[in-house]
């Protein structure tokens, strides 16, 4: 029975994969708002009922879709800061390396990318499974800073009075071991760092930017200095945070 049992576990898995490689294409093609479960099923000479029993709707289907492209440009983010160039040396390039491979897996992969960071699939709420994975990148940059913080230092100016009150909130929700003024400078980063990839995959910068891989170094290096990252040396400068036992009057 219990090989029976993985033989059957093996053809779902081949079947599931090939459902979803299919349901990629008719991404590329159509757009997500367009992909169908019976075309799907067509094109792979399956009847719908059968594919059914895989994803019950349409929903499903782009769910396990959405939570394969977090996962792939998360684990990407994640290989990258394993990499020596996002481990080692400055903190600035380090954030610049694992940025960088975002960026090029955006670029390869610009059916998913649009998938998740395009707009609204009409009819569709992403279920809390989505959460997890999306949040993989963030959770890189997050560690490229708390790196940061527990060695030299970080150097994030205050945020204005208004939003003392914000900070603090997301500081509380999300890095609770981080300074408030960090908290909200990592959320502008992380924001503005998809805008910059969007802009480049859905073609904004045609006619606009030409040096696009070097434009991106540089701005996203100055995403990491509004951070807070420092080139190595320790915080002393006026509005700096440091590390766990430095006074941080922005906390």
């Amino acid at each position: 029975m219990s090989t029976i049992r993985g033989a059957r576990e093996r053809a779902r898995i081949e079947v599931t994969a090939a459902i979803k490689d299919e349901a990629r294409k008719q991404l590329a093609a159509e757009g997500a708002a367009k992909l169908s479960l019976r075309a799907v099923a067509r094109e792979l000479g399956m009847v719908s009922s059968a594919l059914y029993r895989y994803f019950p709707s349409r929903d499903d289907l782009l769910t396990a879709l959405i939570v394969d492209a977090y996962d792939a440009v998360g684990a990407t983010a994640e290989a990258a800061r394993a990499t020596p160039a996002g481990s080692t040396g400055p903190h600035p390039a380090r954030w610049t390396a694992v940025t960088c491979a975002v960026r090029d897996w955006a670029l390869a992969h610009p059916h998913e990318y649009a998938l998740i960071y395009g707009s609204p699939v009409p009819g569709y709420t992403a279920p809390q499974d989505t959460v997890g994975p999306a949040s993989r990148v963030g959770l890189v940059l997050i560690g490229l800073a708390r790196d940061a913080y527990l060695t030299d230092g970080l150097a994030a100016p205050p945020p204005s009075p208004e939003l003392r009150s914000e900070a603090e909130r997301i500081a509380a929700d999300i890095v609770p071991d981080l300074p408030p003024t960090v908290a909200l400078a990592l959320v502008a980063a992380w924001a503005q760092l998809f805008g910059l990839i969007s802009f480049e995959v859905f073609g904004q910068f045609t006619r606009v930017v030409e040096e696009r891989e070097l434009f991106f170094r540089r701005a996203t290096h100055e995403l990491a200095r509004s951070v807070g990252l420092l080139d190595g040396r320790a915080a002393g400068s006026t509005g700096a945070a440091g590390g766990p036992g430095a006074s941080d009057s922005t906390s």
